[in-house]
């Protein structure tokens, strides 16, 4: 017996030593993530729209829940009992994690604050005092927790739709949190320890690759002026019983946008209470057919082709026969004498017909010649922001356009855009012709205190300086002139361009059309732009729906509250008063 003992110590201590200490070493010692903490997301003037504040992921020791560790067959369910209420977390849920078999870590609950973590310690203290005066074990012991971190959205519904959320995984679940998640999320650490009875020895050393933090990023979006586009587009909104609603300021000289509003809007706060419908950023991925905002592309055409000027005489009739349909304008008139001004001003869908059939000696030459300024104005594209679910619309090629599309599209009717595509055309035509590339983030800092601005936006010249002046000052008319369909969106002391939308609206339900797409487009001062605004409704319900009348109001008030802003003053030139209409 005694060699038998010596032959097996031998073994032991010689032979399968290095294993025994492998499996020791393997139960003493546990690594665990060192969650890196996610870069915040501020205003253009660093105001605070997404941070990281300290929170706890709670973690389990499964091993020291068994019938071994805790001297009774039901220790997970007991533990469960206890730990669900504070955790609002099932507890059958939660039993079976504690259950779990070789491992030696489990994730009970993500992000919850430190006075849940308190809770929970205290409870542990509690009976481990009970464990101590010879009372039952503590089935407690191996809960443990792991420093963590919360997003927060300190302006709750504001700027939602930008911004997205992170979802349970700490990843970006939409907006710039997932466009940048990579930027945001930094790299995670790890730690390896010593452990005993579910906590670390201080005294057994421990290795540990640091975290590093994510990057901060600035965003081009002025909170004051998000605030109140979202204000007023959610007021008129909820007044006229529409399905949605957006509204975009871009500054249109750098392109930079300063609000991009969506009513209904969510808090990314709260998740669980918001409409999943409204989780996305309508103003990029709602594709409609934008109307008669659309006829600047059509005049700017015309103009920079050369084949008639602001003073052009267009005779419109009642009706008019093109193709297969019998075309008309929103209401019913004698045969008005307009200039071509005059045909932007009141909007008329006979006088655009008319105007850009001039652009080729036959319709399809025509259709080939607005097809490649609608292109160039960036319609059928990307904008180029790079957010997640945005559309392109849809734009045929000119050669695929139906016999009714070469008399739609002009007027914006058989040619579908996103929110921001319309808003880039006005800017367009604001920057003297020169699209820039529309942009959210200004820049990013780094952990070691660095700022990275953003690339340069591309820029691209769609139509001449003049072809651009001409435009301003069309556009003026359709505000200015008590004929123009604008005039609910005059700024005293503010020279104020702009034009209106109705446009018949595609249900995406049944794929017919079905209600109407109102909007409001400009830009001020005319004579020396710096602002941009679009508005648009969908589906209003109730009251008018004409795009001067309930998106009239809200372009002058968000246009006049960015103007103050930005402190762009009135430049105090006359208007140049262009004529509507001629005498025959």
């Amino acid at each position: 017996m005694l060699i038998a003992f010596v032959v097996r110590l031998l073994q032991v201590q010689a032979v399968d030593a290095s294993e025994y200490t492998a499996k020791a070493e393997k139960n003493r010692y546990l690594s665990r993530t060192l969650a890196a903490e996610r870069g915040g997301i501020t205003d253009r003037n660093g105001v605070d729209l997404a941070i990281s504040v300290d929170a706890n992921d709670i973690t389990a020791d499964p091993t020291l829940f068994t019938r071994k560790a805790t001297r009774t067959g039901d220790a997970p369910e007991q533990a469960a009992a206890l730990l669900g209420p504070i955790l609002d977390e099932d507890t059958d849920e939660l039993a079976r994690k504690l259950r779990t078999k070789n491992t030696r870590y489990v994730v009970l609950a993500r992000r919850q604050t430190p006075q849940v973590w308190t809770q929970i310690k205290d409870l542990k203290s509690a009976l481990a005092e009970k464990a101590g005066r010879g009372g039952p074990a503590n089935i407690l012991a191996g809960v443990l927790q792991e420093p963590s971190s919360k997003r927060i959205y300190p302006n709750g519904e504001l700027g939602a739709g930008i911004l997205g959320w992170v979802n349970a995984d700490g990843k970006g679940g939409g907006g710039i949190e997932q466009q940048l998640n990579g930027e945001l999320s930094g790299k995670d650490g790890e730690i390896r320890y010593a452990q005993s009875g579910g906590r670390q020895v201080p005294t057994a050393g421990s290795t540990e690759k640091p975290a590093v933090a994510g990057s901060d990023v600035e965003l081009t979006i002025d909170r004051d002026i998000q605030w109140a586009a979202q204000n007023a587009i959610a007021r008129q909104v909820e007044k006229s019983e529409a399905d949605r609603g957006y509204v975009i300021v871009q500054d249109n000289r750098t392109g930079e946008i300063l609000a991009m509003a969506n009513a209904p809007g969510f808090d990314p706060n709260d998740l669980s209470a918001a409409d999943g419908d409204a989780l996305h950023n309508w103003s990029l991925e709602d594709a409609y057919e934008p109307g008669s905002t659309a006829k600047v592309m059509s005049m700017a055409a015309v103009l920079e082709e050369g084949v008639a000027t602001p003073a052009t005489h267009v005779t419109v009739p009642n009706r008019l026969h093109r193709g297969d349909r019998l075309f008309r304008d929103d209401i019913d008139h004698p045969t008005w004498y307009l200039t071509l001004n005059g045909v932007l001003a009141k909007s008329s869908n006979i006088g655009t017909i008319l105007a850009t059939g001039q652009l080729g000696k036959t319709q399809q030459e025509a259709n080939r010649v607005l097809h490649s300024y609608l292109r160039k104005f960036g319609i059928g594209g990307y904008t180029g922001l790079g957010l997640p679910g945005e559309t392109k619309g849809i734009l045929a090629p000119a050669d695929q356009w139906s016999t009714s599309q070469q008399y739609t599209i002009p007027f914006g009717q058989g040619v579908s855009v996103n929110a921001m595509q319309a808003a880039s055309v006005y800017s367009t035509i604001a920057n003297g012709g020169v699209r820039v590339e529309p942009t959210l983030v200004r820049g990013t800092k780094g952990a070691d205190g660095r700022f990275t601005p953003a690339p340069a936006p591309k820029k691209t010249r769609v139509v001449s300086a003049k072809t651009a002046k001409t435009l301003a000052q069309m556009l003026e008319s359709v505000v200015d002139d008590e004929e123009g369909t604008g005039t609910k969106a005059r700024i005293p002391g503010y020279r104020v361009a702009g034009k209106t939308g109705t446009a018949n609206r595609v249900d995406p339900a049944t794929g017919r059309y079905h209600g109407y797409t109102s909007s409001f487009a400009g830009f001020a001062p005319a004579d020396n732009p710096r602002v941009t605004v679009y508005c648009a409704i969908q589906n209003a319900t109730e009251g008018s729906y004409f795009g001067g009348q309930i998106c009239g109001p809200v372009y002058k008030e968000v246009l006049e509250f960015a103007l103050k802003t930005l402190q762009v003053p009135p430049t105090g030139n006359p208007a140049a008063r262009l004529p509507v209409t001629f005498t025959p």
